[in-house]
């Protein structure tokens, strides 16, 4: 029996290659783009999944605005919380983010940009795999260090690591472990450092000095909210009453004009895609960009699917005479239904093993658009290749099958079939649902490109063009006041300004689209702002050429301007509700400061952001503002651009940094950098947008070509009757473009819907345009007639006798 089907589809395979190819292409292409987005949820929801503690781990998270949310906890609150519950084990203090440094082994040095500084208990929380030394006492101390796989094998070859000295920071330290790196991990260092338990005890009375990442081990997760009312009343005894003490009011009256400190435990096993912050040094899993690569790949996908049943269908006419006769042969429906899903089962096993094809060719490029690593492991994803499978053979397979095995004998054997509506009716509503499908994506397209276009034109109230942001490491140690930091900077300004070419030179502690280095609440009479403090030498402000609303720049002249001069920007100024800011003195954490000026709104972080209050100050204000300067930039000639950046990496080589290469980038395109997710959701829906034109072109090709030949012998007595050309384009053509706006009325509402769901997600956006389903209505409806009208313009030109001969 099987033989026998085999050998009835190789024939209608033969007599239908056409088709059959496009019915496949259009399947492989679905398939591949749902693996793809396969492949890239499995990564995403694999991080931290392989941590044995993944439940059991908590992040503490700070809220300290409705908007801004810190992975950052105080120094105090491990210890004393330790003493307050028993459900909290052990807690684990690190850097939110890694050091880029150079680890020294005799006469070989090597830099690593993932460089941790942690307490002792790291690989308790982070069990990674240990190659040599014992996990469990691997960071006894500040002397202590340990290596990944790949870093001991620069340093010592082959050679063992374990007990070999090393310098870092000119500090002698002892190699206790090498480990294996998880790629899956929200902490990935190629070195770990134990410089956090000094650090801690430094810092173990300032509550409200939010700088290190702090992670919690519990005994049960179910004990989150029992944990958090201790946490609160810790904030609350230390903070909150304190705070209002300084002030000389009552906590009730603190609490009702500053609000008090919002805290929350975020799950290591959700960090990575649901956290409320910018995650951890692996950042933050893109949520909504994996929904979106799902959602439109399913999309895709049924439209494939679509053209499967649509030409299913359609070519069932040639086919009807064939179930005819069976049944009159004794065949069942069951029979019938059987074969067909057999014929379906190949087609689609051919499909998929086309999409791995696909798939396992276009991997590398895909990587590189997702900044990823991903590889094809067969043993992951094989159950969820089976279940689309199975999910495709029954959609496509089932519904034709039964539709053909319903055909009634006589009809079919009399030749009436045509006369049927059944299978008319479910090719319609499927190539109407595609032009839908079709539409969302156009006008999709051009929505999302409008608003990326928007955020590359938008005034962002600075220019970094010919601007160059020069990474400087601003290390301190031992005997490194202060004012020698300070005094280095100027020394290295005085001479990067004798370059030709140069033609200004400021440092900054901060970064355009990375945001403010530090956060900090000050007060005005009764009003509480959190701003974003940016400290700035002289001139930086006037270089970026970011305007003042009132006051003036921070000027040298002025010696109260490194003292307790501040500069706040417009979004600060609406909330301390004061129309005359300059002069007007404030509480900045204590330290009474002036306002001397108003600074434009621009955007410093990313542009889909809303922009946050800042507060701006000179360097030496603040004494340890000075240790946050790790960003120098330089304004450049063009004409001398390329000669001058010789002549700074070679100075910086020589007189600044000879251990480290020179790294610098435009500010421009380093701000650009900021919203890269949001450009690839462009490109993503670019590129998939020619993918589902081109599927749905496969399929209207097909049905077009299929209905038109069907309506040969019509055609052939219209000519005959003296219809002409133009008279046979437009009968052959009306039903495509009634069906065409049908399908776009439709996607009308859902189409809007979901984009300005999407458009929310931007502080700063456009309003979708009515010209977007114009653009989208006229470029679907010129695709479908370029399609249906080739094809009925070749089939009026036939030889009328070829089909009237026979009549």
């Amino acid at each position: 029996m099987l033989k026998n089907w085999l050998h009835i589809f190789l024939f209608h395979v033969k007599n239908n290659k056409l088709f059959t190819i496009l019915n496949i292409l259009g399947l492989s292409i679905g398939i591949a783009g749902l693996i793809f987005a396969i492949l890239y949820w499995n990564d995403e929801k694999s991080y931290d999944d392989w941590n044995p503690n993944k439940d059991t781990i908590f992040l503490l998270v700070n809220q300290v605005d409705e908007n801004i949310f810190w992975t950052s906890g105080s120094a105090a609150v491990g210890s004393n919380l330790i003493k307050k519950t028993d459900e909290v084990i052990s807690y684990c203090y690190l850097d939110g983010d890694y050091v880029n440094d150079i680890i020294r082994f005799k006469s070989k040095k090597v830099q690593s940009d993932k460089v941790l500084f942690t307490q002792k208990n790291f690989f308790e929380f982070f069990p990674f795999e240990f190659v040599s030394g014992n996990k469990n006492t691997a960071l006894p101390d500040e002397n202590s260090i340990c290596l990944s796989v790949e870093l001991a094998m620069q340093l010592f070859g082959n050679e063992s690591a374990l007990n070999k000295e090393v310098t870092f920071r000119d500090k002698k330290m002892r190699v206790r472990g090498v480990y294996k790196i998880n790629n899956n991990a929200s902490y990935q260092p190629s070195c770990v450092v134990n410089f956090m338990d000094t650090r801690i005890k430094e810092h173990i009375d300032q509550w409200g000095n939010y700088q290190f990442v702090l992670l919690m081990k519990v005994k049960n997760a179910n004990s989150k909210n029992q944990i958090l009312k201790k946490i609160k009343e810790l904030y609350h005894d230390n903070m909150t009453v304190r705070f209002a003490k300084q002030r000389g009011i009552s906590t009730d009256e603190f609490i009702e004009k500053y609000g008090a400190t919002k805290v929350s435990l975020e799950p290591l096993s959700e960090v990575r895609l649901h956290t409320k912050t910018n995650g951890l040094a692996e950042g933050k899993g893109n949520y909504q960009f994996l929904i979106i690569m799902m959602g439109l790949s399913i999309l895709i996908l049924c439209l494939s699917i679509f053209n499967y049943i649509n030409m299913a269908t359609a070519t069932a006419m040639k086919r009807a005479k064939e179930v005819g006769v069976r049944k009159v042969l004794g065949a069942s429906k069951k029979n019938i239904v059987i074969q067909f899903i057999f014929e379906t089962i190949i087609i689609v096993s051919f499909s998929m093993l086309l999409s791995l094809v696909i798939v396992e060719l276009t991997l590398p490029f895909y990587n590189s658009f997702l900044d990823k690593n991903i590889n094809i492991q067969f043993q992951q994803i094989f159950i969820q290749l089976v279940i689309v499978f199975i999910g495709i053979l029954f959609t496509a397979g089932v519904s034709p099958s039964l539709y053909v095995a319903n055909f009634e004998v006589l009809k079919v054997l009399k030749g009436n079939f045509n006369r049927s509506k059944a299978g008319v009716w479910l090719r319609n509503g499927m190539l109407i649902l595609q032009f839908a499908i079709a539409t969302f994506f156009i006008v999709g397209s051009y929505i999302v490109y409008q608003q990326i276009d928007y955020m590359n034109t938008k005034d962002l109230g600075f220019k970094g063009d010919q601007i160059l942001n020069i990474s400087y490491r601003n290390i301190g140690g031992d005997g490194i006041t202060n004012k020698i930091r300070f005094d280095k900077y100027i020394t290295i300004k005085n001479e990067l300004l004798k370059i030709k070419g140069v033609k200004k030179v400021a440092g900054g502690a901060f970064k355009f689209g990375s945001g403010a280095p530090t956060t900090i609440d000050y007060t005005y009479k009764d009003i509480s702002i959190s701003g974003n403090n940016i400290p700035v030498d002289f001139g930086m402000l006037e270089m970026m050429q970011i305007k003042m609303v009132q006051g003036r720049y921070f000027d040298p002249k002025y010696a109260q301007d490194t003292i307790n001069s501040m500069l706040i920007n417009e979004t600060a100024l609406k909330m301390l509700n004061e129309p005359n800011p300059i002069g007007k003195k404030v509480d900045w954490d204590g330290k009474e400061t002036i306002i001397v000026g108003v600074v434009k709104d621009f955007n410093l972080g990313n542009p889909s952001e809303e922009i946050p209050p800042m507060s701006f100050f000179h360097f030496k204000t603040i004494p340890w503002f000075i240790a946050t300067l790790n960003n120098i930039y330089v304004d450049v000639e063009a004409e001398t651009m390329e000669q001058a950046l010789t002549d700074i990496e070679h100075f910086w080589q020589m007189k600044v940094d000879s251990n480290y290469p020179f790294s610098y980038d435009f500010v421009d395109k380093e701000y650009k950098r900021s919203y890269s997710s949001f450009v690839k959701q462009k490109n993503l829906f670019t590129a998939l947008n020619v993918i589902v034109i081109l599927i749905a072109l496969f399929g209207l090709f097909a049905l077009a070509t299929y209905s038109i030949q069907s309506r040969m012998k019509e055609i052939a007595i219209r000519k005959t009757l003296g219809a002409e050309t133009n008279t046979l384009l437009k009968t052959l053509s009306k039903q495509y473009v009634v069906f065409c706006v049908i399908g776009f009325l439709i996607a009308l509402f859902p189409t809007y819907y979901l984009l300005n769901l999407w458009l929310e997600d931007f502080a700063y956006r456009i309003e979708i345009p009515l010209t977007s389903f114009i653009v989208g209505f006229v470029s679907l409806l010129a695709l479908t007639l370029l399609v249906v009208l080739s094809r009925a313009f070749v089939a009026t030109k036939v030889d009328v006798l070829k089909y009237l001969k026979y009549e």
